[in-house]
């Protein structure tokens, strides 16, 4: 059985290790640009782990090459977004799609809720399971 001793969202790389410093952001960052990726920034407050469709600030980066313009949209969206989830998306359009390379979480809420599991009776003596996050008690933009 797999847990998670720090009671933090995991989503993406990086997500049991303690949060990346900007120098280690931007370390990842020059190494997607090495690599020709596109870096984008998108954040949320509902981090539900179907919900991979996050709100995007500002446009996907395809042709910028320095990880300081990269940087300074992170901070940005960290400065009209304190209290969400931010995460850093890098595309390789390599093969002719825009498929996600890395993806990692650089932004948290100061509390994290969780997730509740609820188990639902169905036919027979079937069980039906889902997630419902603690957040989605409070209506949009005030779930942190």
């Amino acid at each position: 059985m797999m847990t998670n001793p720090t009671g933090r969202l995991t989503q993406g790389q990086f997500s049991f290790l303690p949060d990346l410093s900007d120098a280690e952001i931007r370390a990842q960052i020059e190494y997607g640009l090495a690599k020709g990726y596109a870096w984008s920034v998108e954040y949320t407050d509902d981090p539900h782990p179907r919900n991979t469709y996050w709100e995007m600030y500002g446009m996907p980066m395809f042709d910028l090459q320095d990880a300081a313009g990269v940087m300074l949209e992170l901070q940005g969206c960290r400065q009209a977004f304190p209290r969400h989830y931010i995460r850093m998306m890098a595309f390789d359009s390599t093969r002719g799609i825009e498929s996600i390379a890395m993806c990692f979480i650089v932004n948290r809420p100061p509390a994290e809720p969780g997730f509740q599991l609820q188990r639902q009776e169905i036919h027979g003596r079937s069980q039906r399971y889902t997630l419902r996050g603690y957040a989605a008690d409070h209506p949009e933009a005030e779930r942190y």
